[in-house]
């Protein structure tokens, strides 16, 4: 079914202030929520609004906490998130680095003892349309076996890179480490599809394209197979250690619910400090079109796909899978 954009978000809101969610909160987490499942990202947007509500009953999201800045040193700053809302935490040290970026040409924050950032894309995408180039990632808990393992033991650690534009849309990377992130295999299952892909193997070791199998054993295909094994390791270590926050062993032991105590990365650059913004558009424009030279039916440089399905969602209305809505309906 489609739904208004504005229907959508007004929805969203409603729950959020329903559950004592403060109003500037319940407005930026339902413009989030909305604004993800506009952009054709379903399995981060309206699908995850009814576990969220289910975290914050538990008590594993604090709706009231605030992050609170532990250390600061020229560029570098660690922020704690207070287990506090994962979206809101994530703008606020997302603001933070690009504050840091405009003195100082770079911003880096680490943010500790955070909860689900939600689409990852969303801050490199928020820094881009404010001029600056992104680098952020996130680590989770285990649910992806290392390459020739069994056992999940690694994140699947969503990496985000962003390049802004001012005459066009900003390329925008968002991956998780694995071939397909878990909200991608949920949206395919409620879809009733098989994944375009073999992204995971099943109980018996077989590789296969059925989400729902993949989702049983827990073990999604790495991307790269032992190179996205490898980054996804590097990525869950560096994040510790920048953000003095949680490994995902940590976080495995903390065990609330989906990045309960996650460690997140946000790296602002202004790149108006070393070039013109007519070049940055310029080198964007040639690698677009560029790409685009290459023999191939679909050929889309990344955030493409994104821009055409904010074109259709925002005419027919915001798509959402039936039985989605009717949960959060009931909320």
């Amino acid at each position: 079914m489609r739904i208004p954009f504005e229907d959508m978000k007004s929805e969203f809101k409603r729950i959020f202030l329903k559950y004592g969610i403060s109003e500037e909160k319940a407005e930026i987490c339902a413009r989030t929520h909305a604004e993800t499942s506009r952009d054709g990202v379903y399995s981060h947007g309206a699908n995850r609004i009814p576990r969220f509500i289910n975290y914050v009953k538990k008590g594993w999201v604090d709706i009231k906490a605030e992050p609170t800045k532990e250390k600061e040193f020229g560029a570098l700053a660690v922020y704690n998130g207070n287990f506090g809302i994962g979206v809101t935490n994530a703008f606020y040290c997302a603001d933070r680095a690009m504050e840091l970026a405009k003195k100082n040409g770079i911003g880096l924050v680490g943010l500790k003892n955070t909860t689900h950032w939600m689409r990852g894309g969303t801050y490199g995408l928020y820094a881009a349309k404010k001029g600056f180039t992104a680098i952020c990632w996130t680590n989770t808990e285990s649910n992806m076996p290392p390459w020739g393992g069994e056992k999940p033991k690694l994140g699947n650690n969503p990496f985000v890179m962003a390049a802004p534009a001012n005459n066009g849309e900003p390329v925008l990377l968002d991956m998780a480490m694995s071939l397909y992130s878990y909200g991608k295999l949920q949206s395919t299952r409620l879809a009733g599809k098989k994944l375009p892909f073999p992204g995971g193997f099943d109980k018996e070791g077989k590789l296969t394209d059925e989400p729902e199998k993949i989702e049983e054993s827990m073990r999604m295909l790495p991307i790269g197979y032992w190179k996205g094994s490898s980054f996804a390791f590097l990525l869950d270590v560096l994040v510790s250690i920048l953000s003095d926050g949680a490994s995902t062993q940590d976080m495995d032991k903390i065990a609330k619910g989906s990045c309960g105590g996650c460690s997140q990365i946000f790296i602002m650059i202004d790149p108006l400090k070393i070039s013109s913004q007519a070049y940055i558009n310029e080198i964007l424009n040639k690698a677009k079109a560029y790409i685009k030279t290459a023999d191939g039916k679909e050929i889309r440089y990344p955030g493409e796909g994104m821009s055409n399905a904010f074109k259709e969602n925002s005419s027919k209305g915001v798509l959402v899978d039936d039985t989605v809505w009717a949960e959060i309906k009931s909320l």
